[in-house]
């Protein structure tokens, strides 16, 4: 058995809801289980809808909220055999319907609560995987539907719920399992699930990922696949330098470090299921579907050079906190991260001296109450211009002379931190926004000008 998780893109019109058949369909014989995101932009259009009610527009919610409908009604209509189609149509109307009337709650309420940006959330999977379902009958084969809300069982954190997962397993095993070991396709919608007394929560943003890979631990899958709209990662992000080389292999340790520090192809959590049961994950490209792709492994992967990739995080804020008090001084470091704890806010790199600590964020929610907060034992002062850079590579931990080598090609640009990170897969390094493009440049040049065969595509 395997997994084939497909995201937006990939589901987001009917033309690309035929080629998910067709990729899945060549699979059969390795009887996959689906799990798909919501079609397109669905999502994010649900949000904005509801936010427009919340706030009294309700008129221009509901216009927003026909189009909507009318595009899924649309590009599900081709992929539906006509005998299924009234049942498929009900089920999509029915949706609305009820998100029309949640609309209406939602004006009279003034708010947004996290449990109600849950249940608008969850409707795009809930709508993208029984139209997907019904779209693999249609290409001939036993597509069946699974409402992912009934296997995957969260805590209530809402908008950031954290799965059970031994419950999450049982019911997979007890549910799923058995579909896909009979010849059917299971499909489930990513994101979602519920809590014990059955109240809709979401994984968080990317978190379709992390549902394959709980499907996959629950299942006892040999494989998980994340088909998504590029080659597998690469040895930098496309946005910032294109013309990267693919990676063919890398450790889940590597691949965290890169997801988490930027590299939008992955979400970061969703190695962890796939770690504890040894699970390879692959990044497959479902518009290019002949394509090796990325294999994700939990061993170590030799390589020649010394960097395996290099992630980049755009616009991060840099906190310079400062106090004599510091010096000599101890708990002065647990004041400080006290505060980022009371907001709940990550943070990425960390650099001290003895009377000063400079570190990064990119999450700005509670910016101004941390500064607040941090103002009451040091002065503080905030940077928003700059970018993180991070070079990931199982052999940083090993190899002299690496800070050299960086500063050589950074000869011309202004490092502002310079950190490596504990786990000592990665250095990271903090620029300005204006040089991120040039650095990544300088870097990328000095680190992938020859290439080991075996780990890269050239």
């Amino acid at each position: 058995m395997i997994v084939m998780k497909f995201g937006g893109t990939s589901v987001e019109s009917a033309a690309a809801m035929e080629r998910v058949a067709g990729i899945v369909k060549a699979r059969l014989v390795r009887k996959p289980v689906v799990v798909v995101s919501a079609m397109g932009k669905t999502t994010n259009r649900l949000l904005a809808i509801a936010e427009k009610a919340y706030k009294g527009d309700r008129d221009e919610a509901a216009r927003l909220l026909e189009e909507l409908a009318a595009y899924t009604l649309q590009e599900a209509r081709p992929v539906c055999e006509e005998r299924e189609w009234a049942e498929v149509s009900s089920f999509i109307e029915a949706h609305f319907h009820e998100l029309s009337a949640f609309l209406d709650e939602l004006a009279g309420l003034g708010e947004f609560p996290a449990q109600y940006v849950d249940l608008v959330s969850s409707y795009g999977e809930r709508l993208s995987s029984r139209i997907v379902a019904a779209a693999f009958r249609h290409f001939g084969m036993d597509g069946v539907h699974v409402d992912a809300r009934e296997v995957i069982v969260t805590d209530r954190r809402h908008t950031q719920a954290a799965p059970l997962c031994s419950r999450c397993y049982a019911k997979l095993e007890e549910r799923v399992r058995p579909m896909a070991q009979a010849g059917k396709v299971v499909v489930m919608g990513g994101f979602i699930g519920s809590t014990q007394d059955g109240f809709t929560t979401t994984l968080g943003r990317g978190g379709s990922d992390f549902s394959a890979s709980i499907v996959g631990a629950g299942i006892g899958a040999e494989e998980i696949q994340i088909w998504t709209d590029v080659d597998g990662m690469l040895t930098c992000d496309p946005r910032i330098l294109p013309g990267g080389h693919r990676v063919k292999m890398i450790s889940f340790a590597e691949a965290a470090e890169l997801a988490y520090f930027g590299a939008k192809v992955l979400h970061p959590a969703t190695v962890v299921p796939a770690v504890e049961k040894n699970i390879p994950v692959l990044i497959l490209n479902s518009r290019n579907p002949e394509n090796a792709g990325t294999r994700i492994v939990a061993e170590r992967v030799p390589c020649a050079n010394t960097v395996k990739s290099i992630a980049c995080k755009r616009n991060i804020v840099v906190l310079n906190v400062q106090s004599l008090r510091m010096l000599m001084a101890h708990g002065f470091l647990k004041r400080i991260f006290d505060v980022f704890d009371r907001y709940q806010t990550p943070v990425d790199m960390v650099t001290t001296s003895e009377v000063s600590v400079s570190l990064t964020i990119d999450n700005t929610t509670h910016l101004d109450e941390i500064c607040a907060d941090l103002r009451k034992i040091a002065e503080v002062s905030v940077d928003d211009t700059s970018s993180l850079i991070c070079l990931v590579g199982d052999n940083i931990r090993e190899t002299a002379g690496l800070g050299a080598r960086v500063f050589g090609a950074l000869r011309s640009i202004n490092v502002r931190m310079i950190a490596q990170g504990a786990s000592l897969l990665n250095l990271s390094v903090v620029v300005a926004d204006v040089d991120l493009k040039a650095a990544v440049e300088a870097l990328h040049a000095e680190f992938f000008s020859t290439l080991d065969e075996e780990v890269f595509e050239a």
